[in-house]
């Protein structure tokens, strides 16, 4: 799953990023709301976790903006304001929850969790696709001959085909999804990591491969 963090102190935004990615979320950091409303409007995201009080736009701001352009994203914002006023306004202005400064890290977890679980389209705890199950609390891989578990970009990769099986999905589409705009990372990361799963595929007995259509991408089908 892939979440834009919009955070302008550096210290807390390191510390979040740090969190959601040992959590196997992906994390495209930015640190004012007009940098957040281009990339919410270029990327491509699961979730935003939005500051209320920012440099150039507030979370307020690009709430409102997003909303007015149709984005459903689910949004939680986060300030160090507690008062009632201000909760009623970013909720009304179409929020999906509000945490305020400071928390704990395992309630901002329950709470993307939360707003994300009526928007995923398989929101079970685990997927199941032929004979092959991923456990989405454990990050276990299994088969009919055992289990193995996934690494957090691993994960990301095999819960994204396993979302969308039998869909053809781009080096460009994985990359972009799990590395981010940001990303120093070179796209033959892409191939390097399905390697990786077609050999835990093997390791588990999936009946389901990871096929390639050379120059259009990837997609998990059942072996035939």
């Amino acid at each position: 799953m892939r979440i834009l963090l919009a955070e302008d102190e550096i210290s807390m935004s390191r510390a979040l990023t740090a969190i959601l990615n040992k959590n196997n979320y992906s994390v495209d950091a930015v640190t004012d709301g007009e940098e957040a409303l281009r990339y919410l409007r270029t990327g491509d995201y699961d979730a935003a976790v939005l500051d209320i009080m920012m440099p150039k736009m507030d979370g307020i701001g690009v709430l409102k903006t997003i909303r007015a352009e149709g984005m459903l994203i689910p949004v939680l914002m986060l300030t160090a304001k507690s008062q009632v006023e201000d909760k009623v306004e970013g909720l009304d202005s179409g929020a999906n929850d509000y945490l305020t400064k400071p928390f704990d890290a395992k309630e901002l977890l329950a709470r993307i969790r939360a707003m994300t679980r009526v928007s995923t389209v398989q929101a079970d705890s685990v997927l199941k696709f032929g004979k092959l199950t991923l456990d989405r609390t454990t990050c276990d891989l299994t088969g009919p001959i055992g289990s193995v578990k996934l690494s957090g970009k691993e994960y990301q990769m095999l819960e994204y085909l396993m979302q969308n099986p039998k869909m053809l999905i781009s080096a460009d589409r994985f990359f972009d999804k799990i590395w981010g705009l940001d990303s120093d990372a070179d796209i033959s990361v892409v191939w390097t990591f399905i390697s990786y799963l077609r050999r835990k595929l093997t390791s588990v007995g999936a009946d389901v491969e990871i096929r390639v259509s050379r120059g259009q991408g990837y997609s998990l089908e059942v072996k035939e």
